[in-house]
């Protein structure tokens, strides 16, 4: 058996203790300081017989002890299997983004206490008061600015009616708003010229460098003349490619952590992000970063277009990560789940 260190592995110091996590199967824990030596000695794939001769300060039975720990907790990887082609994976296509975007994998499926959950939390558990939603500097000189008074236009109405709705009518909503609200969301607008980079993607939000890493896939719920299931939009051709069919209203309460409330909604956008577009062009893991943006940019700009056309928008980063990748087809490496919006016809007209 020949075996290596996993490419994917973090040491750190927590409360004085050393601490090993494994970033792409998040299992993190305590491991003596012993197990540093064996670690980076396990660069290449070494033959754990090897590793006897290699430390000579350890017993053969200590030393196997360690390996079979290492192992266990996915510190180590065997060569030939499953779990060493996805590590292999991860450390080729993120290396120039590694180790400080291993955030990403880190804190994917974590869980996540439910609003119910949260109001039955006793006030002592926070105690600390809340630091201010404002800042202000009181000793620096003022300008008041010219007071501003309701504006007219179709713009500003849309802009103030803006709200994050949990109620939604259950109501099943026209396939022609299902429509618009792809197209100027996530639909393609128009092209440029990227010069050295070549052509690139005009649409209604930016992106860095006009790469758009963000993909949406539809979880239809009620949307006339779709069958419940999961499709993927085609923002430069603007059509829906049918995935597959699956029980919608139960899969949007399980794609967000348990938000029950989204059983009444219409339809749910899985957002996800295809990384190596970014990555061809931007080589340094600040532009993790810029993914993240995009995708916050893109959430805005569905949620002002769906109240434009009447719909109440809704968007979570709650979300079972793996589940969602799972059912469409995934790797999580190359492609992955960062944002799910949904949308529903409102309660009150």
């Amino acid at each position: 058996m020949r075996v290596r260190r996993a490419r994917s592995l973090l040491v750190s110091w927590q409360e004085r203790k050393l601490v090993l996590t494994n970033y792409l199967t998040r299992v993190s824990t305590s491991a003596a300081p012993e197990a540093v030596p064996i670690l980076h000695l396990l660069e290449d794939w070494t033959r754990v017989s090897d590793l006897f001769s290699l430390l000579p300060g350890y017993r053969p039975r200590s030393i196997l002890a360690g390996i079979n720990g290492l192992l266990k907790n996915t510190f180590l990887v065997e060569e030939g299997t499953p779990e060493a082609k996805r590590d292999a994976d991860l450390a080729r296509v993120w290396s120039n983004w590694l180790p400080y975007a291993s955030f990403h994998f880190g804190t994917k499926d974590v869980h996540f206490t439910s609003l119910t959950q949260y109001t039955r939390l006793p006030k002592r558990i926070f105690k600390d008061a809340p630091p201010p939603l404002l800042k202000s500097y009181s000793k620096a000189p003022r300008i008041y600015l010219p007071g501003e008074h309701v504006a007219e236009g179709e713009f500003i109405r849309v802009l103030m009616a803006r709200r994050t709705h949990r109620e939604y009518s259950g109501k099943t909503i026209p396939l022609n708003l299902l429509s618009k609200l792809l197209h100027y969301t996530w639909g393609v607008t128009g092209k440029v010229n990227g010069t050295p980079f070549g052509p690139g993607f005009l649409k209604t939000s930016p992106s860095g460098g006009a790469r758009h890493p963000g993909e949406v896939y539809i979880l239809a719920m009620r949307i006339q003349g779709l069958s419940q299931g999961l499709y993927h939009y085609d923002g430069l051709h603007h059509r829906l490619e049918w995935l597959k069919s699956i029980p919608a209203i139960k899969k949007a309460v399980a794609y967000t952590a348990g938000q029950d409330f989204l059983q009444d909604a219409s339809a749910l956008f899985l957002m996800t992000a295809v990384f190596p577009r970014s990555m061809w062009k931007y080589r340094f893991a600040r532009a993790y970063r810029v993914v993240l943006l995009d995708a916050g940019h893109l959430c805005q700009t569905f949620c002002l277009v769906a109240t434009w056309l009447g719909l109440a928008p809704f968007c979570t980063a709650a979300l079972r990560d793996t589940l969602i990748e799972k059912d469409l087809g995934l790797d999580g490496i190359r492609e992955a789940a960062i944002y799910v919006a949904g949308v529903g016809t409102p309660t009150k007209a």
